[in-house]
């Protein structure tokens, strides 16, 4: 299915009439339905058509989503969880309609555990909020996928970021969830110990589940202490193989970097005409060192020896604060630097991991596909993992360009499948890489597709997102 091809489905047009009154009459002005707000929570930051829900409910607590739910399973209306709207493969269209469950007021940091590094907080509570809250603890939480994303919606993609390589995703950060099933009935899937072997790993099924297998109403989460040192710099290269081998180099010699971000010469044109720097216009790292002084001094200088084996230019680093919140913040606004490239162009936003051994390889050669497709398609990525996005700049209503990013995109797939790689690395599968996922996991999409069904036998969870509910 090509990404200009998502189609609605079958809708229960009396059901959903019955649960938005039973809604509006249990919730009053916690339901809304006019078309604009509506369109906001089909909102896609790609190009996927959005499709509306029919209406949009602001619970305040869990037993709310659980009478939500309930009244949803009663009638087999489609539930949509939704965050902020960040995710990038049409997580939150509803293609059958139904009603979209905005977590934005369930926002309460509900406790924190200094002595064991851990929080409990509800969905709606975003990253930047989080840590703003940890602060005076000397604690923080590290997964930063650049969006100011909530915390329930990071569980339910597997967020991950630009601290992947050190801290790992949200696979890695979530202790425990709680979540409301289809049924309407809420599960807690761990408790607050470090390890357990007792029973199946109900957390990690629901991490990256994309909202079809429950509504997430609380997360317990893994922290780390703020380190002593922070050092950030960005680094130039001859070329994207060049600056890809010295990522390579970096993580195979141990060196324990926070963050290593790639930027082909492409994406730095644009974050320096975007965010107002000065850089080199050639490919680069940016990379940021977690420790002691000393630690971060000794890492910054053990890079800059691997970066001049690769003929990289002069590593540039400092502990400034000012100039690291600089640096950072240009990385992460790459997505709104890169759309200028082309002006009035949508985006396809795609990304693909790979083995880091095969990360030069898979990054020379998507370069060249590029060329040779006459694309305009700069490149980011997490490096530091094997993870990079493309972001495919085009023109929606020209078929030919539609096209060709299409096409372009379904090599970069199997290129990456080609290096036993995944077709996203922390994207998800929404609507838009459905066809992918069964090419990389063959029959494990059967057994998904069972868990499923057993699960949410009607199909109201988030449906038409991973996979086809049938076969």
């Amino acid at each position: 299915m090509g990404l200009k091809d998502v189609e609605a489905g079958h809708r229960n047009e009396a059901g959903i009439a019955t649960v938005i009154g039973v809604l509006r009459q249990r919730l009053g002005d916690q339901l809304q339905t006019g078309e604009a707000l509506r369109a906001q929570h089909a909102h896609s930051t790609t190009y996927i058509p959005g499709q509306l829900p029919d209406a949009v409910v602001f619970p305040e607590s869990a037993e709310e989503v659980k009478m939500i739910v309930r009244a949803c399973a009663d009638h087999q209306v489609p539930v949509i969880a939704f965050g902020v709207g960040t995710s990038l493969e049409g997580h939150v269209n509803a293609p059958h309609g139904g009603i979209s469950i905005d977590m934005g007021r369930m926002n309460r940091v509900l406790k924190v555990n200094a002595e064991d590094l851990d929080c409990t907080v509800e969905p709606g509570v975003t990253r930047e909020q989080l840590n703003s809250d940890l602060r005076d603890t000397g604690l923080f939480f590290p997964i930063d996928p650049g969006a100011n994303a909530t915390i329930g919606g990071m569980t339910a993609t597997r967020a991950s970021g630009t601290n992947a390589v050190r801290y790992g995703t949200m696979r890695d950060n979530v202790i425990a969830v709680t979540a409301v099933t289809a049924s309407g009935a809420e599960i807690r899937t761990a408790r607050r110990a470090r390890k357990s072997s007792a029973g199946y790993d109900l957390t990690r099924l629901f991490v990256g589940s994309e909202g079809t297998l429950g509504v997430i109403t609380s997360v317990t989460l893994r922290l780390q202490g703020i380190p002593q040192a922070i050092s950030g710099g960005v680094c130039p290269f001859p070329s994207v193989e060049a600056a890809c081998n010295a990522v390579i180099m970096t993580i195979q010699m141990g060196i324990p970097v926070a963050r290593i971000e790639l930027l082909d010469a492409l994406q730095m044109k644009a974050c320096n005409a975007y965010s107002k720097l000065s850089n080199s216009e050639t490919p680069a790292l940016f990379l940021e060192f977690h420790g002691t002084d000393a630690g971060v001094a000794e890492q910054a200088a053990m890079f800059a020896e691997i970066a001049a084996e690769c003929d990289g230019g002069e590593f540039l680093w400092t502990t400034n604060p000012e100039r690291r919140t600089e640096l950072w913040k240009a990385r992460h606004n790459a997505y709104w630097a890169a759309l200028q490239l082309r002006p009035g162009a949508k985006g396809i936003s795609t990304d693909v991991c790979v083995p880091i051994s095969r990360l030069a390889e898979c990054v020379s050669q998507t370069q060249a596909d590029i060329a040779s497709a006459g694309l305009i398609a700069p490149i980011v990525g997490h490096a530091g993992d094997g993870n990079f996005h493309v972001l495919v700049l085009l023109d929606p209503e020209i078929a030919a360009e539609v096209d060709a990013a299409e096409a372009f995109v379904e090599r970069l797939n199997a290129r990456a499948l080609a290096m036993d790689g995944t077709c996203t690395g922390e994207h998800g599968i929404g609507q838009g890489k459905r066809a992918y996922l069964t090419q990389e996991m063959g029959e494990g999409v059967s057994v998904m597709r069972q868990i499923k069904q057993a699960l949410d036998p009607m199909n109201i969870m988030n449906p038409g997102k991973v996979f086809a509910f049938e076969d």
